[in-house]
């Protein structure tokens, strides 16, 4: 697929904003691509910008911009109230606590994949005990982290008109929440293959 570039112009206040944005999509970058950018550059959330071009608001967020004529060198307004800078803090404290749920996810997929490479039997049987219990560790430390984050969500307090934040806010629990019931199930997966090796073990020893 060629990647599709467009070049806009967007002004914000007195303010005029470059924009180039590429996609890998044959229908070229969507209202979507040009809002998050536009988010970057202006500060502006996406929930809260209005973007018109030709006195039309472009509200369908999955749609190509070209479906709304817009091409390279068009220019387009946008309207819209910053966050206030008491906002931004609060966005980035999640936005760095979403780091760290990352991270997290990151050494969760680690424990599963050898987890998976146990049970496929990639190590000696007589190994395989020792390894589970290293994982199980792994798995509580990272569940732990977890609980902690939530903890850390939980104790933000958002006022009401933060809508951002409380997207964000909402999406990150119930994030952390999807991680929390994988370590449960992986957990799970771990103590039922070491009852079979240690079962296997025992049966071996008689």
């Amino acid at each position: 697929m060629s990647e599709q570039t467009l070049t806009v112009t967007v002004a914000y206040g007195s303010t005029k904003h470059s924009i180039t944005l590429s996609s890998q999509d044959e229908k070229g970058p969507t209202v979507k691509d040009l809002s998050e950018a536009l988010a970057q550059a202006t500060g502006v959330p996406s929930a809260s910008q209005k973007l018109i071009f030709k006195g039309k608001s472009l509200k369908e967020m999955e749609e190509s911009l070209s479906s709304f004529g817009v091409k390279g060198g068009c220019k387009l307004m946008l309207i819209g109230k910053r966050n206030s800078p008491e906002e931004e803090s609060e966005l980035k404290k999640l936005k760095d606590i979403e780091k760290s749920v990352e991270q997290m996810a990151k050494k969760l997929e680690k424990v599963d994949g050898e987890l998976t490479g146990l049970k496929n039997g990639f190590l000696a049987k007589d190994l395989q005990a020792e390894a589970l219990s290293k994982l199980d560790h792994r798995v509580k430390v990272a569940a732990e982290q977890f609980m902690k984050i939530l903890e850390q969500i939980d104790a933000m307090t958002i006022p009401d008109n933060f809508n951002d934040c409380r997207m964000k806010k909402k999406g990150l629990v119930k994030t952390v929440q999807d991680f929390l019931a994988q370590c449960d199930r992986i957990e799970a997966c771990i103590s039922d293959h070491l009852s079979k090796v240690q079962s296997k073990n025992l049966a071996l020893a008689e």
